[in-house]
């Protein structure tokens, strides 16, 4: 609904589950507490957006594209976001739970405190991107561009890291031993601080 300003205002607690909404192009709106479960959102584009705390489970986000857009706290339970991307967005304390997240494309997101907990996250380009104290266990990250990225007190256990490019990348020495490294692809200050992290004395 328009307000006499000619913005479109707000939504709280807006019911769009079921919603058969594909092509839509949405500018600077803002959704709080929003039920976007099973919804057909496919090819969806935001600008400027913000999501808080909606519900995406088995939402159909294929296609969509996301620039300068947050999504805080949302649950994303099954959703699917094949060919989806996000452009110096935000995920910030987002869960994601089963998603069909290959192939997507993450360009400058901030994923601090979300969860992707067993996601496959394997082959993708995630490098620069912000992972702090992002919730990564077990997830397979193998052959994944992570250079640069900011992993600093991410939950990295048993994560599986085999052929992933985790040159200057900032990674604390718990998520090292945490970690499924054989096979990473390091850079010497990264060795020295795993070398640290397991006691060891590099003279």
């Amino acid at each position: 609904m328009d307000n006499p300003s000619g913005e479109i205002a707000p939504e709280i607690g807006a019911d769009y589950a079921d919603a058969n909404l594909p092509g839509q192009h949405w500018e600077k709106r803002s959704f709080t507490d929003c039920d976007f479960t099973e919804a057909d959102l496919r090819e969806l584009e935001t600008t400027g957006c913000t999501f808080t705390r909606c519900d995406f489970t088995r939402t159909d986000l294929g296609e969509s594209k996301h620039r300068a857009t947050a999504f805080r706290q949302c649950t994303f339970d099954r959703t699917v976001l094949t060919r989806s991307s996000f452009d110096s967005c935000s995920l910030m304390g987002s869960n994601f739970v089963d998603c069909v997240l290959r192939p997507v494309t993450f360009t400058e997101v901030d994923f601090t405190l979300a969860s992707f907990v067993k996601a496959p996250l394997h082959d993708l380009k995630l490098a620069g991107q912000r992972f702090r104290e992002t919730n990564l266990s077990e997830a397979d990250l193998r052959n994944t561009d992570l250079s640069g990225a900011d992993l600093m007190g991410a939950r990295l256990l048993d994560a599986k890291l085999g052929g992933a490019d985790l040159r200057g990348a900032k990674v604390d020495a718990n998520g090292l031993r945490q970690a499924k490294l054989a096979g990473a692809l390091i850079d010497v200050e990264q060795a020295i601080a795993f070398a640290a992290a397991y006691g060891l004395v590099v003279s």
